[in-house]
């Protein structure tokens, strides 16, 4: 098999067969072991060995130092970059999120370093067996996320570790050990401290899923929710709600969808300053404000005149505000019967009507005598109404229609 058609299993093996070929331990690790006990196909493959950064870099031709200082190389199998870390143990832990410093140790001392139990395993892919230095492999059959070791020493380590053991346990259908979550709960506040890029990054792996609604329950449950952004602590009913609308999205409801969910509640204003607080883009920020706003718009869509209802219609996230709407309409109990009309309403507009270009330009006016100055817009939007509405079809007809709204020597 040529190097450039190897899956993501040859090349681990690729990278255990030559660390092995020159003496070194080597495995698969953590994640990849994690869910092919769970029948899941690994999307990437980790591999752990004793072998220091500079021997792996002289190993393989092409690697990338991408965390040398904690021990990890990415080396380059084919199509494939794979991600190989030199067995280490953590040391002083300063800012909640990364160690100061590392030191190169065995496999046993790696696995104890690493958070949840159902991720400490590593996996010899030649004898194919597990080796299992803290009971993950019972944990993954009894559906549980377990802290490794002293709970509260792993969350004092990385605070976003109490996210992402909400994350594990949405995503597997798993349930929270006692003392885990307990600990959680008397660190909570401290996922203040995360970057919110962080934060959101994790939110972001938990919304696009269809455990959506899990998710959100139980970050309350352990007692995040109210830490993640400003204002965030919810009643109970507002909760059940929300998880309701969540849980109505369709299946594979992006980021924007997901967080427009969340917040669809919220004002205008404060959805922006939510969506700003936990760092999204600016596309994203904008697309999740104007789901937000619009959503009770769909209730009037079969109301409003054909300029309106078409504006609407062309915004490049229409189809998500009226997965929005329905999701808010299933979750209270309320009939469907506005948003299957604004899709009624949708289908029965030929596609090159619903945003046409428009028939006449800020050239046109100047042409007819009228300065360049706000007033453009004004005059322009009431033209392009006219033609969203029928009003007008061709450019004669704009043409007219403009020369009865600017009058030069009426000083409009």
């Amino acid at each position: 098999m040529r190097k450039r058609d190897w899956t993501i299993e040859d090349a681990a093996l690729g990278v255990i067969g030559t660390l092995r070929e020159h003496g070194h331990q080597a495995l698969w690790a953590g994640g990849c072991v994690r869910d092919m006990l769970l029948g899941h196909p690994p999307h990437d493959i980790d591999v752990a060995t004793d072998a220091p950064p500079p021997v792996i870099c002289r190993l393989f031709p092409k690697t990338r130092k991408v965390g040398v200082q904690f021990g990890v190389v990415l080396v380059r199998q084919g199509p494939h970059w794979i991600e190989t870390a030199t067995f280490r143990a953590d040391l002083d832990y300063r800012d909640g999120r990364r160690p100061e410093q590392v030191v190169f140790t065995t496999a046993e001392q790696d696995a104890r370093r690493r958070d949840f139990t159902i991720n400490g395993l590593f996996y010899d892919p030649v004898d194919k067996r597990v080796i299992d230095y803290v009971d993950g492999r019972r944990d993954i059959e009894a559906g549980v996320v377990r802290a490794i070791g002293d709970p509260d020493a792993r969350f004092a380590e990385d605070h976003l570790r109490m996210l992402r053991a909400v994350r594990f346990a949405s995503r597997f259908g798993f349930s929270i050990d006692p003392v885990t979550a307990s600990a959680i709960c008397r660190l909570a506040e401290r996922i203040r401290r995360i970057s919110p890029e962080r934060v959101r990054e994790e939110l972001e792996k938990m919304l696009v899923r269809c455990s959506r609604g899990r998710s959100l329950r139980l970050i309350a449950e352990v007692g995040l929710l109210p830490h993640l952004w400003p204002g965030s602590d919810w009643s109970s009913d507002r909760l059940d709600e929300v998880v309701r609308t969540l849980d109505a999205l369709p299946e594979d409801a992006d980021f924007v969808l997901s967080l427009a969910a969340l917040l669809h509640q919220e004002s205008h204003g404060k959805t922006e300053a939510v969506a700003q607080a936990l760092r999204c883009s600016n596309d994203q920020i904008e697309d999740v404000a104007w789901l937000v706003a619009n959503r009770r718009r769909v209730a009037d869509a079969e109301a409003m005149d054909s300029a309106s209802f078409k504006k609407l219609a062309a915004h490049r996230r229409f189809f998500a505000l009226l997965a929005l709407h329905r999701a808010a309409c299933e979750a209270r109990h309320e009939p469907l019967t506005a948003n299957e009309a604004a899709r009624r309403r949708l289908e029965a507009i030929p596609p090159g009507q619903i945003a046409p270009p428009p028939l006449a330009t800020g050239q046109d006016l100047i042409d007819l005598g009228l300065e360049p100055g706000p007033r453009f817009k004004a005059i322009l939007d009431q033209l392009y109404d006219a033609q969203l509405n029928g009003l007008i079809s061709d450019r004669v007809q704009a043409l007219a229609h403009l020369g009865g709204i600017v009058r030069p020597d009426s000083g409009r």
